[in-house]
């Protein structure tokens, strides 16, 4: 299988499904000729046209709200917002309109509606550039929203997204585009949505993550058994909504040990409901306190590299709490 980055893998899955499916269509800001902020759509538009490949004002609300006429009209959108932290001044359309419009017509219209993001910090990109938003959309029944953390996945995930008869999410971790790498398969194939991944196995402690601390998660757990003898299950959640509680529940009745990384704010974060999965289901499991390890309670992701670097989680963190959760 030949090695991609991430936004190679991701690329290669818009080219697909636009081959496979004449109603696909992509529509941002700068995704045409320019082929996106950061090239995830580059040679799309000399290959597809401009019919297909439509770049859009710089109207977040607009783009959205297009989508969603688009996908009521029988077509199927890939709207990309630029950065996840422009996605604001689309959130009723998101949740008031795309989120409810199967339920409020009585499973008459579907909205098979995929909104591509590029999410979180490790670029020094600033407050308005850094952002984790997750949180925010997994609190709204209609909508599914997925973060991978490998090529492999962010193909298979992204074109399982597109095909999906209702509104997808697609939040993808920009500081791994490039430094994350992987092999993918060259023939079809899609990764199923709302199914977590055994990224490592491990009897000693679990650690749930998704995005990019997935990816740190395997680096800090490979980190302690090497230094330490500590073994780790480590979960890549893929999907935050819906939540696969099955393998949540499966390795944590393994381990009894759990510790939860997101970079967004601690609180009210995306990990806390994992740890009210974790302490109500699987109390029975449980042998140490249930543990997260997320960015600070600031505003966001400050500019200043020394900043960025004390806000976000990374391996050595993560490999630090692994450490002070195996000695209970």
């Amino acid at each position: 299988m030949p090695e991609m980055t991430l936004i190679d893998a991701l690329r290669e899955a818009m080219d697909e499904e636009l081959a496979r499916d004449p109603r696909v269509f992509i529509t941002g800001e700068d995704v045409g000729k320019r082929g996106g902020v950061f090239r995830a759509t580059m040679g799309l538009y000399e290959k597809y046209g401009e019919k297909r490949i439509v770049d859009s004002p710089l109207a977040e609300l607009s783009i959205v709200a297009i989508g969603i006429g688009a996908a009521c009209a029988d077509l199927i959108p890939i709207c990309e917002i630029q950065f996840a932290d422009f996605i604001h001044p689309a959130f009723n359309q998101i949740v008031n309109e795309a989120a409810k419009m199967y339920y409020r017509s009585g499973g008459t219209w579907n909205v098979p509606l995929t909104i591509r993001a590029p999410y979180g910090g490790g670029i020094g990109g600033g407050l308005y550039h850094s952002q984790s938003v997750e949180a925010f959309f997994t609190h709204v029944p209609g909508l599914k929203v997925v973060i991978p953390s490998t090529p492999h996945d962010a193909k298979g995930l992204l074109k399982s997204a597109v095909r999906d008869p209702n509104p997808v999410l697609f939040f993808e971790p920009k500081k791994g585009y490039r430094s994350i790498k992987g092999e993918v398969p060259t023939g079809e194939y899609t990764v199923p949505i709302g199914k977590a991944r055994v990224a490592r196995q491990g009897g000693d402690l679990s650690v749930y993550a998704y995005g990019m601390m997935a990816h740190y998660a395997v680096q800090a757990a490979e980190m302690v058994a090497r230094e330490d003898g500590i073994q780790c299950d480590v979960i890549d959640l893929r999907t935050l909504l819906p939540i696969d509680k099955e393998t949540i529940l499966a390795s944590f009745k393994k381990t009894g040990k759990a510790l939860i990384v997101y970079e967004d704010n601690l609180t009210m974060g995306y990990g806390a409901e994992i740890a009210a999965i974790l302490s109500s289901d699987g109390f029975e499991y449980m042998d140490a306190p249930i543990m997260r390890l997320g960015g600070p309670d600031v505003p966001a992701v400050p500019f200043s590299h020394p900043l960025q670097e004390a806000f976000m989680p990374n391996p050595h963190k993560i490999a630090t709490a692994i450490r002070q959760l195996a000695a209970y």
